[in-house]
């Protein structure tokens, strides 16, 4: 399950993912905003966040104009490891060496195809374990 939210700077390409998500047979659960007025994407980092540690094995994807306001607040989480990816390998290495288990994009910068090639690793990429196991509990004891 992918848990998908954005600000109103993200919303278009929100719902290209909306639309990719469910074209593979991916289930998806839409914290889209429901039209271009400004809102504020911390409060639906809030909500993705919360929904993907509600829901084990549940990922997000967020999405802003650069992608950094979403991971920054996404990271405050507990739990979250939230990466802004702007290519494929970003989002492969984010799955297989960091367990990331929140994908952020960035509108302004990403396009469509580019786009794809960031879901598609992320979507299917696992992640490695080994000695990344330890690296991720390292950080999930920081204060």
């Amino acid at each position: 399950m992918y848990i998908l939210g954005s600000d109103h700077a993200g919303l278009g390409l929100g719902d290209f993912v909306k639309h990719y998500l469910e074209s593979i047979n991916v289930g998806v659960i839409d914290y889209l905003p429901k039209d271009n007025n400004r809102v504020d994407y911390p409060d639906f980092a809030k909500k993705v966040c919360k929904e993907v540690l509600e829901n084990k094995g549940s990922m997000g994807i967020l999405i802003c104009g650069t992608g950094l306001g979403m991971s920054i607040a996404a990271n405050r989480y507990k739990g979250i490891r939230a990466t802004l990816c702007l290519d494929g390998y970003m989002a492969k290495m984010a799955r297989a060496h960091n367990d990331a288990n929140v994908l952020c994009l960035a509108e302004r910068i990403s396009g469509i195809g580019e786009v794809e090639s960031i879901l598609e690793a992320f979507i299917y990429t696992p992640f490695e374990g080994g000695r990344h196991t330890q690296r991720i509990s390292k950080i999930e004891d920081f204060n």
